[in-house]
């Protein structure tokens, strides 16, 4: 039948690593590493220096807080648009239903002049985050 014979065990690496190196530090020295390598996104500190001994870059990656906040800002006032979007039906509805054409009619006066107001606002926070965008991407 099958003549050769299979093996347990874990299947062996195409380019296993098997040498390695020690690197001592003085504090100084120490402290200089750690604070380039706490400014990378490289999880394990051997990594990182096996980059920086071959030359290769690095990214360092801080996080803008102000960033954030903004999208975190921007997403608040979506979830109100929706909330006015949805206010803004039963209004409508209601002034149908319970008043009379003129009265209503008033009232849907006012109501649109605060969403023509409510448009224009939207639209400004529309440019300032294309311009925002626009600054600060990394493309």
């Amino acid at each position: 039948m099958n003549t050769e014979r299979k093996r347990g065990g874990r299947i062996p690496k195409l380019n296993p690593k098997s040498h390695h190196v020690m690197l001592r530090f003085d504090d100084d020295e120490w402290m200089k590493f750690l604070v380039m390598y706490e400014q990378t996104d490289v999880k394990a500190k051997a990594v990182f220096a096996k980059a920086r001994i071959f030359g290769e870059p690095f990214k360092v990656l801080r996080e803008d807080k102000t960033l954030v906040e903004y999208y975190t800002r921007l997403s608040s006032f979506h979830s109100q648009y929706r909330m006015i979007g949805n206010n803004y039906n039963q209004v409508v509805k209601e002034l149908r239903c319970h008043f009379s054409e003129k009265k209503a009619m008033a009232l849907l006066y006012k109501l649109e002049n605060c969403t023509r107001e409510l448009v224009s606002l939207t639209r400004e926070i529309v440019e300032l985050t294309h311009k925002f965008e626009e600054r600060w991407s990394q493309r």
